[in-house]
């Protein structure tokens, strides 16, 4: 029988009415996006962590010292993995819930660094490698069970296994850095004024004989000399700022403060003059300065493969700024110390200074503050060579220059004739087959290093000229 158009009515009514119904019971769900944007949400995250490491690092109220500076990378980290965290759950049907772990782990060490500096340091640096190395683990595991996406899998490995291999390495640092240097420190530290040197004299006699050993190195490396020289007079070796023993320094540490640290060094560590200056590499620019600021102390000079000056205008000393970009930036660099980077690189050298020596500088080598010196050392390079240059003569005082036979840059032989015209009481001796820094980790090249050193010495004492004998 054919529907009334009552009845039509009220049946299309009712299809309107039960249809909708049904299709919001199937639509109750969220809608998520499909599964392939998973990788490229782990890819966003991990570049937004690399990104906020970067920035944190740079922003001017965190200090740019190590401890700091690595808080303050690792914040940034802890945002990436929050990132990942938060987006999965949000546009995926796959959470990675266990991206916050991670970031628990690295926000919460990085905010006590930032907070307390060195001193949580020495506090994390025995609880994190161990905490991190086991995370890396369960993340590993939980990738495998929660990342459908091959590429974000493919992204995620090798960053877990780098944050393993960061945790072995820092556990090491940690374990070995207590090991070592557990020997007497030989001499005694002196304080300047808002850091102590530390300096180690040996043997009597006139003059003093004061060692400046090259760029990155401490006093640790003059172990074949100072014993030799000290048989003959008093030989004092000490550690730059931030080498061996030392504390690191606030100031800049060019050439003139250089010079000038040692000068009040030697004087409050009572050693009187006159003194023979010998300095390797960037310890001739040293030698030089010193030379140049406190002439009447200085009797002779050995240039030990010296680092020529550079006559240049020198540019006006900027004052200390705490978001000087280079200073950040060496900060940071140095910390890689901590996971025993620079121990792979000092592994690799051949041993040829005597043990004690050796095991002092490979120790010495490894840590944060040598390794932050270094680097200060070498961007300080420009201005040190600058003012050494302001001492354009030595009279007729004894200066014994010292040239290696291998391995010299184009010009470099000519600047050390020129060093030698300095006083008219000199000699040039090339040593053939000694590369730079022979002349004080090899005992045959160091051997010639300390006769040089005596003839001087013997120069100062009789007034007889260099090479008359």
């Amino acid at each position: 029988m054919a529907a009334s158009p009552l009845t039509e009515g009220v049946d299309r009514r009712t299809q309107r009415d039960v249809t909708p119904s049904a299709h919001r019971g199937r639509e109750t769900p969220r809608r998520r996006e499909p599964r392939g944007r998973l990788g490229r949400i782990v890819a966003g995250s991990l570049a937004s962590g690399l990104l906020a490491a970067l920035l944190l690092a740079a922003v001017p109220f965190i200090a740019p010292e190590p401890s700091e500076l690595t808080g303050a990378v690792l914040c940034g980290f802890a945002v990436g993995w929050a990132t990942l965290g938060m987006l999965s759950v949000r546009f995926t049907d796959q959470p990675q819930p266990w991206a916050w772990a991670p970031a628990k782990l690295m926000g919460l060490g990085g905010l006590m660094l930032i907070a307390f500096g060195s001193g949580a340091d020495d506090v994390l640096r025995w609880v994190w490698p161990a905490a991190m190395l086991a995370l890396a683990v369960w993340m590993v595991v939980r990738i495998r069970q929660d990342m459908g996406s091959r590429f974000g899998r493919w992204l995620l490995y090798p960053v877990v296994v780098l944050l393993a291999v960061v945790s072995v390495g820092a556990g090491t640092e940690t374990v070995r850095s207590q090991t070592e240097m557990d020997y007497e420190m030989p001499g005694k530290l002196i304080d300047l004024g808002g850091h102590r040197l530390h300096l180690h004299c040996t043997g009597s006699g006139s003059p003093t004989v004061v060692l400046e050993p090259g760029a990155g190195m401490s006093s640790s490396t003059t172990g074949w000399i100072a014993p030799v020289v000290a048989r003959d007079t008093r030989v004092c070796v000490y550690d730059r700022a931030g080498r061996g023993w030392s504390d690191p320094a606030k100031t800049t540490q060019d050439a003139s403060q250089i010079a000038t640290d040692l000068h009040t060094l030697l004087e409050r560590g009572n050693v009187p003059g006159p003194y023979v200056l010998a300095g390797h590499s960037f310890g001739g620019l040293y030698a030089l300065t010193y030379t140049d600021l406190y002439p009447h102390e200085v009797a002779g000079m050995v240039l030990i493969d010296s680092t020529a000056p550079v006559s240049a205008p020198i540019p006006p000393k900027s004052p200390a700024s705490s978001y000087a970009p280079m200073s950040r930036l060496s900060a940071l660099v140095s910390a890689t110390a901590r996971v025993g980077l620079m121990r792979l690189v000092v592994s690799l050298e051949d041993a040829t200074l005597p043990s004690r020596s050796e095991a002092e500088v490979r120790a010495s080598l490894a840590t944060t503050k040598h390794l932050r010196s270094t680097i200060d050392e070498y961007l300080q390079g420009g201005t040190s060579a600058k003012e050494a240059a302001a001492l354009t003569s030595f009279a007729d005082n004894p200066l014994y220059v010292l040239t290696a036979g291998e391995g010299s840059p184009p010009g470099w032989m000519p600047e050390q004739d020129k060093l030698a015209t300095l006083s008219t009481n000199s000699v040039h001796r090339v040593i053939e087959g000694a590369a730079h820094a022979d002349f004080l980790v090899d005992e045959r090249a160091a051997a010639a290093t300390s006769q040089a050193i005596l003839d001087v010495i013997a120069s100062v004492r009789t007034g007889e000229p260099l090479g008359s004998g």
